[in-house]
């Protein structure tokens, strides 16, 4: 099964079944932390869930049109990260994130998305990697920034989030831009 070593600390392992708890766990002791930029976040009620979540994740994985996969920081599940899907037709695909806030500071999402984007480039031989994040998202937005991504628009009303709409600021990232 997939499974990406970033370094000696980190690697992003794709999801199966019997992480079910232990990804429930993670986004249910970091819901407020999550909430805020997330909105599937207070719709997760329970492990079980993820029994029809992880298969779909599974299934899109072996159609080769994208993956999400967990973050491992020394072992300990840290956070989420994937491709949403996967344009073969433009060579392009968006990343998606998230961390658990007791994990934060360390550098772990950083070389999690370059490890993602090389992925992307060398293995995939994508041309174009996106990532949107909340305009006010200041952590999340500073990933791309720190990466070299280029900011190339703003989605006004991207997303519509706990009853009200926020913007979304979109950077792009091109293979030929990127420094392996």
């Amino acid at each position: 099964m997939f499974c990406l070593k970033v370094n000696q600390e980190i690697e992003l392992q794709l999801f199966q079944l019997h992480h079910s708890e232990e990804l429930f766990n993670l986004v249910d002791s970091n819901r407020k932390h999550l909430r805020e930029w997330l909105p599937w976040v207070d719709n997760m009620a329970s492990p079980v869930q993820y029994h029809s979540i992880i298969p779909m994740w599974l299934k899109q994985f072996a159609d080769n049109n994208g993956f999400n996969a967990g973050i491992r920081y020394r072992g300990r599940l840290a956070g989420s990260i994937g491709f949403h899907q996967i344009d073969w037709h433009n060579r392009q695909t968006s990343i998606g994130y998230y961390l658990a806030k007791g994990f934060e500071g360390k550098g772990i999402m950083t070389r999690s998305v370059q490890a993602m984007v090389n992925h992307a480039f060398l293995d995939l031989k994508l041309n174009r990697v996106e990532i949107r994040c909340g305009v006010r998202n200041l952590k999340s937005r500073a990933i791309p920034e720190r990466l070299g991504f280029k900011q190339e628009g703003m989605i006004r009303d991207g997303e519509f989030l706990y009853n009200r709409y926020h913007d979304l600021a979109v950077y792009g990232m091109l293979a030929r831009e990127w420094k392996f």
